[in-house]
């Protein structure tokens, strides 16, 4: 392969400094979009929610959604 000339590198370098790859909530990706699906919780919730995913062989994303559902549906 050959080797990049000073002029490519100078060139490369202007392009990746002004144009770089930041997250903007106004462009249409997934997690700019998707912002609010992102929550944090406590250390045991975490835990529990990870012995609960390893028991049932799921995701803690499908626990959470059971129990959501069955909150709505008790309410």
């Amino acid at each position: 392969m050959p080797r990049m000339t000073d002029e490519e590198a100078d060139a490369l370098d202007e392009y990746y400094t002004r144009n770089t790859i930041m997250p903007d909530p106004d462009k249409p990706g997934f997690f700019a979009r998707h912002t609010e699906m992102f929550v944090g919780v406590d250390p045991m919730t975490a835990a529990w929610l990870r012995a609960k995913a390893a028991a049932a062989h799921t995701t803690s994303a499908q626990i959470i959604g059971e129990l959501v559902r069955k909150e709505l549906a008790s309410a």
